[in-house]
């Protein structure tokens, strides 16, 4: 045997742990970021209790020393799988393996299929673990050996990814199905945009090639915040759940931030800058009061290094801002520190911040702020709710935010039109059904649209679809009130939800179609009033000029259940309008 020390106790120690089988698993969950769902369990070593070698990465470091390695990692594998199987587990069972121990011959005989259905346990259940902190020799010949393990269902993550010595080449060679970010990246990671791009990049990149990302380490509510916003897929940490000997769920207020945010993040996707509140976006920061001391606010800003603005609030009411450059250049005039030390933080601040109510539109807010003079520009904004300090933005937050949406926006928006497509249409109509009011949904339908396309091609058929859309808007907007929704199902096909008198709605586009449709025709087809043109069936057919069906569903308070319902109720509106020649509504 070969070893760097020989420690005469310490080597008896060790291998009582390994005779006594004393080696102790817990599991810590792994979550779902968007659910709170549990993905599996990573099961972790700890040596016997209340000894030096309780923890692992001592335990583990004596065992390298001692050539042991093996027979440590058999242990821990074993004492994972009994205890895996003992709890009945069910979910992935996340196994950490070191990279020198995985081309080990012994390796292979410790996960055939007989060895693992012993403890009850399916290999495509198991996830091997693999660190990156190790640097790999042959990553091309190391490959083969994963590939052996994941022809037989065992998947790969790798671990600590962003922390170790092979980063992208290794993920490229091994192919992972989960790509674990070490905790150092995640740590402040609401506070670090460096961190923050790093990480979108990682999980553009994972998404690209089909690979789940892991956060880990998560400890705080702003930290779990950020990797929801920044779409990672799953997340461990103390803040969700500790390791434990059992198997848990996600911890309750873990869990009630977990949807809180995720709400939020749907709402962010329906939402454009002139109808999300800026409150939605604002962070809940401390504030002092106006007699806190200049050295209390130095401490602060010491403290907070990522802190640029502190609020000033009297019983709940803004009285003002000061931030850390005007703090620290005022501090930095002649006799500054002395002077303002000791002396209460009212004197320097900035009396006139912006301040905003929660319920101001972002697009306002971006307008308000841009008006400010230039020495403001970049200050934070103090938000209220009921005249009460709510929390603050900072220009950046609103940038962010702001671009964000108006990509979601373009992302679920008709390319022809720029209407919100389906899913912002099902969003509307589940909230409207939801909100316990009365309201109308008309489904407006152009009938005979193919034929005109046909004939007088597609350029000229959206031109007819622009028009209309264009069309409905106008009319909305004069008759309907900021509430009122337009959307475009796609084709020829738009919805309207509103809760003004359908009738007028109704016969206001009607009239209005029929006075701008003639432009769209031949001055021989008008005359005529019919087109000529193939049918589905490639026959010669003549069909009408194009018109505008409109099936109106009225919604009163928990008449339906449900968007399904409310389309199979339409449906045979719809069948009604197409019976009736020319342009007309029909309501149930």
């Amino acid at each position: 045997m070969s070893v760097s020390y020989l420690n005469v106790d310490e080597y008896n120690d060790f291998k009582n742990i390994l005779l006594k089988r004393e080696i102790k698993t817990v599991f810590q969950p792994i979550f779902s970021l968007s659910s709170g769902e549990v993905l599996g369990f990573e099961a972790l070593s700890r040596g016997p209790e209340n000894t030096s070698l309780e923890n692992p990465s001592r335990l583990f470091d004596m065992a390298l020393n001692y050539n042991m390695l093996w027979e440590i990692e058999l242990l821990c594998r074993q004492k994972a799988f009994e205890k895996a199987s003992d709890c009945g587990l069910d979910k992935l069972l996340f196994i950490n393996v070191d990279p020198n121990i995985i081309k080990d011959p012994q390796f292979r005989k410790g996960f055939t299929k007989e060895f693992i259905s012993s403890f009850n346990m399916n290999p495509q259940n198991l996830v091997f673990e693999i660190t990156e902190r190790n640097a790999i020799e042959d990553l091309k010949n190391f490959r083969k050996i994963l590939e052996h393990y994941t022809n037989q269902g065992y998947k790969i993550a790798i671990d600590d990814t962003g922390s170790g010595y092979s980063g992208l080449l290794l993920l490229a060679e091994t192919n992972p199905q989960y790509i674990k970010i070490d905790m150092e990246l995640i740590r402040n990671i609401d506070k670090d945009f460096i961190k923050q791009s790093l990480l979108k990049t990682l999980k553009q990149f994972a998404s690209s090639v089909n690979i789940k990302v892991i956060a880990e380490g998560i400890e705080t509510e702003k930290e779990l915040e950020t990797l929801i916003e920044l779409d990672i897929d799953y997340g461990q940490g103390f803040f969700l759940q500790r390791p434990s000997a059992g198997l848990l769920n996600i911890l309750p207020e873990a869990k009630r931030i977990l949807n809180r945010k995720n709400e939020e993040k749907k709402r962010f996707i329906y939402h454009s800058p002139v109808s999300l509140p800026v409150g939605e976006i604002a962070k809940r920061e401390i504030a002092i009061s106006p007699e806190t001391c200049g050295c209390e606010v130095d401490s602060l800003f010491k403290e907070n290094p990522f802190l640029h603005g502190i609020p000033i609030v009297d019983e709940g009411i803004p009285q003002g801002l000061i931030t850390r450059n005007s703090f620290y250049s005022t501090l930095s005039s002649q006799y500054g520190v002395y002077i303002y030390n000791r002396r209460p933080i009212k004197i320097i601040q900035d009396k006139n911040p912006l301040v905003l109510d929660y319920f101001t539109p972002l697009e306002q807010v971006s307008h308000s702020s841009l008006a400010r003079q230039e020495s403001k520009l970049y200050d934070e904004i103090i938000i209220t709710r009921e005249n009460k300090y709510f929390g603050i933005v900072t220009i950046k937050d609103l940038l962010l935010k702001t671009t964000q949406m108006e990509l979601n926006v373009a992302r679920h928006s008709n390319p022809l039109t720029g209407l919100p497509g389906n899913i912002i249409i099902e969003n509307k109509l589940n909230e409207a059904l939801n909100s316990g009011e009365s309201f109308n949904v008309i489904y407006v339908d152009l009938d005979n649209f193919k034929a005109y396309n046909d004939l007088y091609g597609f350029e000229n058929g959206d031109k007819v679809l622009a028009y209309t859309s264009n069309l409905l808007a106008k009319v909305i907007a004069k008759i309907g009130n900021s509430s009122s929704f337009l959307g475009h199902i796609g084709g020829d096909d738009f919805i309207i939800i509103s809760k003004e008198n359908h009738a007028i709605l109704c016969e206001e586009i009607i009239n209005r179609f029929e006075e701008g449709k003639r432009k769209f025709y031949s001055e021989t087809d008008w005359k005529k009033g019919f087109v000529c043109t193939e049918n589905r069936s490639g026959i010669a057919e003549c069909f009408p000029l194009v018109s505008i069906s409109l099936a109106v569903v009225t919604c009163d308070q928990g008449s339906l259940d449900s968007v399904a319902q409310l389309g199979e109720k339409a449906s045979k509106i719809k069948h009604l309008c197409k019976k009736t020649p020319g342009s007309c509504w029909k309501k149930n």
